[in-house]
Parts: structure tokens; C-alpha cells; sequence
């Protein structure tokens, strides 16, 4: 396929457009019903005018939805019934056009799809359990309908509903019936002098050539009639930069510090705990030595060779004799 061919999507005379596009055209009437635009562009088609390059465009759309009264459970089973009349009768014509038997009834068909009917509408009803115990129906419609034209065509189009009009059919709400409104093309909306109408916003003002920056390359050259010097800058402001919040808790360094005098105080207290046990221990060992008569570093004591007692008694050899025989 050709990528230089014509745009598939582009609308064309008699012919909608496949993809979505906005409407394009000039207004050349707006009414505020939907019958009143279709009465205007079936006006238009009758007057051999050329209709595929009219559009009606609905504006300001809102959906609807209508109450059309009470849902009871007396009206479901009616509806029930009825639906389901037309699909046993529907049934029974296939049976007895396709079977040939003739001893089918139609009358039991419709029964019987009547009772299925409004058996299931009666239970898809207790479903719902009366949260929607009303029957509505929904439409989109719109505030109001505009209906544009191509350009080409506007005048003579504008000119075919002013006969509508004088004919006593439905009007424009729009007050110009002569020549179509200067509105660009491509746009819709309200055209000049209508009450909704409201003028493009205007350009933003251009700076003044006084204050245009010299030298930047844009503006009267020095010496010109319309030529002024730049204005200087004022001079910077000196504020004060306001001083970071103290901060709150320990610093790394402290927190370092810390821990290393915890360290040293549970060696400190190690140290003396073992300095307690020891001296414990040694006086324990004296009150034995003092007990036993025994000088401490004598042999048989502590710090003595051979340690408490030795043979021929309690002691190290050569401590006191024991009596025996010679």
C-alpha cells in the first residue's frame, strides 16, 4: 500500500468519516431541540440542496434517565408471562413446522413458556432484593444543536431556513438570517452578535521599546530617536542567612567515646573482681596452714616441697615421727 494515497480517515462529501474527527463547517443555525435541526436539514433536503455538507452537532450533552413508574412483584410477573409467551409460541411454530407431528399444541407451548417466564422474572427480580423497585429509560441529549454547513454553501443554506422560518417553521436562535458570519473555518460556536457570543481574547500587549536590554540585538541602536539606555540593575539586598538548627543528641565522636569508657569500665571492674577472689582464696589458705600448725612455706604447706602430708603420716618425710615400734 501507498503511503502518498489519499488519508483513509479524512471526511468526505456524502461519506462520514471511519476515525473519530471533529465536526468542521460554519454555523448557520442552532435550535434547541433535536426535532427543530432535523426539521431544518430535512427543510434543506427538500429545497434540492446539497445536504451532505450539513452536520448537526449537539452540544453540551447530558444523559437522561426517565422514570416510567413501580416495579412490583405483580409487573414482573406480567412481564415474565409475556416474554415468555412469545418464545414458547415461537418454539411450538419451529416444533410444528420442522417436526410435522400433529398432535403438538401450540396452546401448551405458549403455556409452558409463559410459566418459565415469569418464573425467572420473579427470581432475577427477589435478586435484586428492592434496590431498584423502579423501571426507567435513558437517552443523551444535548442543550443545544448547531447545525453547520461547509463554507462554500453557508450563504445559500442561511438563505433556504430564513424561508423555513418565514414559513412558519421552526426558528434559528441565532438573529442573523443573511450572509453566513465571519467565523474562520474549521470552527463552531456562536457567531457574531448572538447573546452567548464572546470575543477572542486579545493579543498580550508587547513590551515597550524602552525597556528592551541594548546590545541583546533587538530595539532602536543607540543614538535613534526611540533609543534609551538600560535601566541598571538594582543592587543585590544583603539577607541575612539564617543560622542551621543546633542539633539534638550525640555526635558521632561522642557516641565512640562512649563506648570506649564502658569498655575500660568493665575491665576496671573485671580486674577487681578477680583481685577479690584471689586475696579470698589466699586467706582461706592461711587459716588450713594456721590450723595444721604449719608455717607457711614449711614442706607440706603451701609453697612447701611435697605438699600436705607424706608417708609415714600426715606431712612431708621428715615432719614429726609417729609412735610405732622400734
Amino acid at each position: 500500500m501507498s503511503n502518498f494515497g489519499p488519508n483513509p480517515g479524512a471526511p468526505r462529501a456524502g461519506r462520514p468519516p471511519t476515525l473519530p474527527t471533529p465536526p468542521t463547517g460554519m454555523t448557520i443555525a442552532r435550535y434547541a431541540t433535536y426535532a427543530e435541526a432535523q426539521r431544518a436539514v430535512d427543510f434543506l433536503s427538500d429545497n434540492a440542496f446539497p445536504v451532505q455538507f450539513v452536520t448537526i452537532v449537539g452540544t453540551d450533552l447530558r444523559m437522561v434517565e426517565r422514570v416510567t413508574g413501580r416495579l412490583t412483584y405483580g409487573r414482573v410477573a406480567l412481564g415474565g408471562i409475556a416474554s415468555g409467551a412469545y418464545f414458547g409460541l415461537f418454539v411450538g411454530l419451529l416444533l410444528l413446522i420442522f417436526s410435522g407431528s400433529n398432535d403438538f399444541s401450540l396452546f401448551f407451548a405458549v403455556i409452558i413458556g409463559a410459566g418459565f417466564g415469569m418464573l425467572f422474572g420473579v427470581i432475577s427480580y427477589a435478586f435484586t432484593r428492592g434496590r431498584r423497585d423502579f423501571t426507567s429509560a435513558s437517552q443523551i441529549v444535548a442543550s443545544e444543536y448547531q447545525v453547520l454547513c461547509a463554507e462554500h454553501h453557508a450563504r445559500s443554506a442561511m438563505e433556504v431556513l430564513g424561508r423555513l422560518a418565514s414559513a412558519g417553521g421552526p426558528r434559528s436562535l441565532t438573529a442573523a438570517t443573511g450572509p453566513a458570519p465571519t467565523q474562520p473555518a474549521g470552527e463552531f460556536g456562536p457567531p457574531p452578535g448572538h447573546p452567548r457570543y464572546a470575543p477572542p481574547p486579545a493579543a498580550a500587549p508587547e513590551p515597550p521599546v524602552s525597556a528592551m536590554p541594548s546590545g541583546s540585538g533587538y530595539g532602536p541602536p543607540p543614538g535613534s530617536p526611540g533609543y534609551a539606555p538600560p535601566v541598571a540593575a538594582p543592587p543585590p539586598v544583603d539577607t541575612p542567612v539564617p543560622s542551621p538548627p543546633p542539633v539534638e543528641g550525640l555526635t558521632y565522636g561522642e557516641v565512640m567515646e562512649a563506648r570506649r569508657r564502658e569498655r575500660q569500665e568493665l575491665k576496671r571492674q573485671e580486674a577487681e573482681r578477680l583481685d577479690r577472689e584471689r586475696g579470698e582464696g589466699e586467706r582461706l589458705e592461711r587459716g588450713r596452714q594456721e590450723g595444721a600448725g604449719l608455717e607457711p612455706g614449711e614442706p607440706g604447706g603451701i609453697g612447701g616441697a611435697g605438699g600436705t602430708g607424706g608417708a609415714g603420716g600426715t606431712g612431708a618425710p621428715g615432719g614429726a615421727p609417729q609412735d610405732g615400734p622400734a
